[in-house]
């Protein structure tokens, strides 16, 4: 696999020489008590070691065929110290992926829709305490008490009491949206409204069509005004065919004997548009990261940001779910659209995703301005410890390869996946 440059861009806080990918961003929210307040600063040698581990572990992916492509970024004090970009958009044609390549985003997707209902709460158009009945003709749950009390909050929070991923497979045996999330009333809960956590796609979608009716607009255009183009996302969209007219965008592939074979994306997920409907590169995605740091408050103060990143209901079973968040994580919780974590003792605002050949992650410490962000465009267990092996350096936690990059590559080949029968299929979106 081809390996692409990897760009260091050192702030000059570092003491390096530095080239900015974009202008300078508005300086960040001083709100007092605000999570998102001026950043306290982590050490400069710390960060600069952190950028030279990353590439190393960079250069490893491709003898170990990691990864069709994949880029990533770091940034500190809200600004982008570095970009890494590896392997390809299509391993047929061999087309690299770029800074500028369209991915798609899968669950990372649920930050803006919280984001803009947030905003349209600022504007009083909604609140997050508006009862999903008083709105939406259609919303019912076989607890119909319970069904009266549900909120937006609750939609956005991930605590409507359904079990998790409710009605996932059949959206992707391609039971239209419309039709599942009329059929909320004839799921079991598991509890109380408000009471418990249970990750959902298509009732997270509801959020939509909340705004659609107190808006009278789409809310993917609300999004559009109010986040991508205030952002500078100049190549993030919603749905496929914004996908695949983008001038450079990540085929997603899958693993076989011959390497990796890209395929046609999956229309499924994108029929939850608020789940899971957003396009954009890595760039978008570094000004997107800024502004959910509080590096644009003329976009998202701080005020909406303290909201969307408040720890909500907890979810223990994130502490297990993988050797990372066994060793590194003390408590866990879903916020709006977020996971928030207790991350080697620092608060972590966290988010994943995953589409059929598509995986994304995103995470950053408030309290330093410094995060992550991560966009791969095929299947495989090693890209998905990377991020934490960055975050360990930026805190000078031990050192642990979390992505088993850093053994001897035995594969000539990535391992290709064992197709289990359709009908026993697990759904192929979980974050």
């Amino acid at each position: 696999m081809q390996f692409q440059k990897i760009f260091l861009l050192i702030a000059g806080t570092l003491g390096l020489a530095c080239t900015p990918v974009f202008a300078a961003s508005p300086p960040p929210s001083t709100t007092p008590g605000s999570l998102h307040g001026m950043p306290q600063t982590l050490p400069p040698a710390r960060v600069k070691q952190t950028l030279a581990d990353y590439q190393r572990w960079l250069n490893r992916l491709p003898e170990h065929h990691a990864v069709a492509g994949l880029v990533t970024a770091v940034v500190v004090n809200d600004k982008v110290v570095f970009e890494g970009t590896v392997g390809y958009a299509d391993a047929a044609t061999k087309q690299p992926v770029t800074p500028n390549t369209v991915f798609r985003l899968a669950s990372l997707s649920k930050a803006f829709a919280t984001a803009i209902t947030g905003l349209l709460v600022e504007d009083g158009k909604l609140g997050w305490d508006t009862k999903l009945v008083d709105v939406l003709p259609y919303f019912k749950l076989k607890d119909m008490e319970a069904a009266s009390q549900a909120t937006v909050s609750d939609i956005l929070g991930q605590r409507l009491g359904l079990p998790r991923n409710t009605y996932d497979s059949m959206l992707e045996d391609d039971i239209p949206y419309e039709e599942l999330v009329r059929k909320l009333d004839e799921v079991s809960l598991v509890c109380g409204v408000g009471q418990c956590y249970g990750y959902q796609n298509v009732a997270f979608g509801m959020i939509g069509d909340v705004i659609l009716a107190r808006t009278g607009d789409f809310f993917y255009r609300q999004v559009d005004k109010r986040l991508f183009y205030p952002l500078g996302m100049a190549t993030a969209s919603y749905g496929r065919a914004a996908l695949e007219s983008s001038k450079s965008w990540a085929r997603p592939h899958r693993a076989s004997s011959r390497g990796w074979i890209p395929f046609e994306p999956n229309e499924t997920y994108y029929r939850v548009a608020p789940a899971a409907g957003v396009n954009a590169s890595l760039r978008d995605m570094e000004k997107w990261l800024i502004a959910q740091m509080g590096g644009r408050p003329d976009v998202l103060p701080a005020s909406l940001l303290d909201v969307l990143h408040t720890p909500g209901v907890a979810t223990p079973s994130e502490l297990h779910a993988t050797p990372w968040r066994r060793a590194r994580l003390t408590a866990a919780h879903y916020a709006l659209g977020w996971r928030v974590y207790e991350y080697g003792g620092e608060t972590l605002i966290y988010h994943a995703g995953a589409v059929a050949g598509y995986r994304t992650m995103i995470g950053f410490f408030p309290k330093y301005h410094a995060g992550v962000v991560t966009l791969w465009n095929s299947t495989g267990p090693i890209p998905s410890g990377l991020m934490p092996m960055v975050l360990d350096d930026l805190l000078g936690l031990p050192h642990v390869d979390w992505a088993n990059i850093e053994g001897q590559a035995k594969a000539s080949a990535p391992p290709a996946r064992k197709r289990k029968p359709a009908r026993k299929r697990r759904p192929v979106h979980r974050h």
